[in-house]
């Protein structure tokens, strides 16, 4: 079979950031990488589930909620995928900015924890969400469209 895309990236080079994984037509899928992948600390799923609920939900609630594919977590749990449609790079960097900026400043029930809900409405932690995506949110300052390209 062929090595998806995803898989020639040089994991070990990769950096925390946001960049463009793939372009299929009118569809932009990025990689948000909180952590360094490989670095030993990786997000608990507690952590990445809640960082999924506030992000999916603030981003589906702004005004690019039409343009908003997907929103979702890695399984390396080193980071998510945001899949846009018809929308710029720098409307995603921004959207994503205030996405963050939201969930670094939230307080209270997170979004669709109730069993009936969720899958595993059990596994959330916002402590541990706030404080993963500190480093995040530091390299997203002034963050440029030409930031999204992987380095080599």
């Amino acid at each position: 079979m062929e090595k998806i895309t995803s898989f020639t990236i040089n994991h070990d080079t990769l950096e925390v950031g946001m960049y463009i994984s793939r372009i299929d037509d009118d569809i932009v899928t990025y990689d948000l990488r909180l952590v360094k992948p490989n670095n030993g600390y990786f997000l608990s799923t507690g952590s990445l589930h809640t960082i999924e609920h506030l992000f999916a939900t603030y981003a589906r609630n702004t005004k690019f909620s039409k343009n908003i594919v997907y929103v979702g977590p890695m399984g390396c749990r080193t980071g998510c995928y945001l899949l846009t449609r018809n929308m710029s790079h720098e409307d995603a960097i921004s959207l994503v900015q205030d996405s963050f900026d939201f969930i670094s400043k939230f307080e209270g029930e997170i979004p669709g924890t109730k069993k009936e809900e969720c899958g595993n409405y059990l596994d959330h932690d916002l402590d541990k969400a706030k404080e993963d995506i500190k480093p995040f949110l530091k390299a997203l300052q002034n963050y440029k469209v030409e930031n999204l390209k992987y380095q080599d």
